[in-house]
């Protein structure tokens, strides 16, 4: 039972529907059309195109997105990555002739071919019951009569602003040379004559015609190696979910490129350990989760990567023995530095879940990656592009290498939670690297301390990452000195970590507990 002595929010119980996003513009979107008789994938995507205006810096249709999706009676979620690829002309002798050691994340060389509206118009053909030319529509409104800034948005904004260099990128979002202020009225006129575009011809009105020459004219004009041919190529592709067992539930995620196998192998190596309320003081519960998020990112930056251009050993890092192996190296007194299993060894996101009144759920996520992605926008389509090409390496031999045609390492995760063959809760954590610490963290508040989904989302935050664990000020100040005596370099960056929404389906009641983070603007809705 919450303690509504303390602050925080209630979590929203509904009977029939349920939806929860980082902004309530796009809530009131997503619930719109499921009162108008629309399924959840359609209301996802309604609410995913209103969330680029409304959240520019974070997401748009020059990004990407995953979607985990579990028709009413299935058994297992439909995956589908809707990634994009690194041009035809990006060969990795390309970078090193010239002596490019990384890819500048702002630059034309981190734009990959943007694979959400493709992804998008998929999975409305063969899961939707409507049309982009309606589900647009209130995103192109947003567009054309602007949305005023909300609160979380405009600290993003303001603290983002220094990156904005290009004159077509600050024409369009520091219209007044700086950041809007909370409450003022961002439009993007350009965006909607390209949202109508696609509105009537599909992915044809993306990746053909106006758009995609202005999107190309901008990245040829910066230098980039893209061609018309590599957005004629772009293709979302229907993949095997991968899933482990944690506390007699199924837990489902994407499998690479994204970075959905670590959540496992987080959870694999956890469910050694008793994790339920009480059993651990703060700085034990922190110390474990920072321990375990180390190993399996070290392992993430050592091997996951396009599975089309090289191998990732999923089996082995889900195999028991490579969850005994590390559990063994843990150590409750002491922070250790991870090393890679040898047996195997060779930043910016909008999150929604939707379950609609027929028992259909979606997890979905769409990114530009950093804030404002690459900071390049196309001037007439107004399209802002990721840059998702930055998550590549150029170290010779590395499985992330670049290579025409190939897909980087992605941080965007969505999830799905299930029991017995149904549905328990469609759920997702944004904040870049954060993302996977954060589906870990977010389960073990659920499943192993019995939050319900709100106080879940609300609980303070702890990340392992870069040499520093950093700690929300959530956490008790006498915390940093326990840390600190096990070997962590503890860092309080003043900022919330990551944001998050969850769906709960009461399989019992016959109810839907949704939950949104109080972090990000966003709110759930449910009828």
């Amino acid at each position: 039972m919450r303690d509504f002595a303390l602050p925080g929010r209630s979590p929203v119980y509904a009977s029939q529907a349920a939806v929860a996003t980082s902004h309530p513009l796009a809530s009131t979107t997503a619930l719109e059309v499921l009162h108008r008789g629309g399924n959840a994938v359609d209301a996802a995507i309604a609410a995913v195109a209103v969330l680029g205006i409304a959240e520019p810096q974070m997401t748009g249709i020059g990004g990407d997105c995953f979607a985990l999706y579990l028709p009413r009676g299935a058994t297992t979620p439909i995956a589908l990555n809707g990634s994009g690829h690194a041009p035809r002309a990006a060969d990795a002798s390309w970078y090193h002739e010239r002596g490019i050691a990384a890819i500048d994340p702002v630059s034309a060389h981190s734009v990959t071919i943007p694979g959400a509206v493709a992804a998008w118009c998929r999975l409305l053909e063969d899961h939707g019951s409507r049309g982009l030319d309606e589900l647009l529509q209130p995103a192109i409104s947003a567009a054309e009569h602007g949305v005023p800034v909300a609160p979380r948005v405009a600290y993003d904004w303001m603290h983002e602003a220094h990156l904005l260099r290009d004159p077509v990128t600050r024409a369009c979002f520091l219209p007044e040379g700086k950041a809007p202020a909370v409450g003022s009225l961002h439009r993007q006129p350009q965006m909607a004559a390209t949202l109508r575009e696609i509105a009537r011809h599909g992915a044809a009105g993306f990746y053909q015609g106006w758009v995609m020459e202005d999107m190309l004219a901008c990245l040829r004009g910066h230098g980039g190696l893209h061609a018309a041919e590599d957005f004629a190529d772009i293709r979302p592709e229907y993949v095997t979910p991968i899933q482990t067992r944690y506390r007699g539930h199924d837990v489902f995620e994407c499998p690479p490129s994204g970075q959905g196998l670590g959540v496992l192998m987080m959870l694999n190596v956890l469910a050694g350990f008793d994790l339920s309320e009480g059993a651990l003081s703060a700085a034990d519960r922190v110390h474990l989760l920072a321990e375990v998020n180390k190993l399996a990112y070290a392992h993430r930056d050592a091997l996951f990567a396009d599975p089309a251009h090289a191998p990732v050993p999923v089996a082995e890092l889900l195999g028991e023995e490579w969850a005994r192996s590390q559990r063994a190296r843990l150590r409750m007194n002491e922070a250790r530095t991870p090393i890679v299993w040898p047996a195997v060894a060779h930043k910016d996101t909008v999150y929604l879940c939707v379950v609609d009144r027929d028992g259909n759920a979606i997890s979905f996520i769409n990114s530009i990656f950093h804030p404002f992605g690459s900071t390049l926008t196309a001037p007439k389509s107004g399209v802002l592009l990721q840059n998702r090409g930055a998550g590549f390496s150029l170290a010779p031999g590395h499985p992330n290498l670049i290579a025409p045609g190939k897909r980087p390492l992605h941080t965007i995760i969505p999830g799905m939670l299930m029991k017995d063959g149904l549905p328990v809760a469609p759920f997702g954590v944004m904040g870049g690297q954060y993302q996977a610490a954060g589906h870990v963290a977010l389960l073990s508040n659920l499943l192993d301390r019995g939050m319900d989904v709100q106080a879940a989302l609300d609980a303070p935050r702890s990340f392992a990452f870069g040499g520093a664990l950093e700690l929300e000020s959530g956490w008790a100040p006498e915390l940093d000195a326990a840390l600190q005596a096990r070997g962590h370099v503890v860092t309080r960056p003043g900022k919330p970590i990551g944001g998050g929404q969850a769906i709960w389906v009461d399989q019992a009641r016959g109810l839907l507990i949704a939950g949104s983070d109080p972090r990000k603007d966003g709110c759930a809705l449910g009828y």
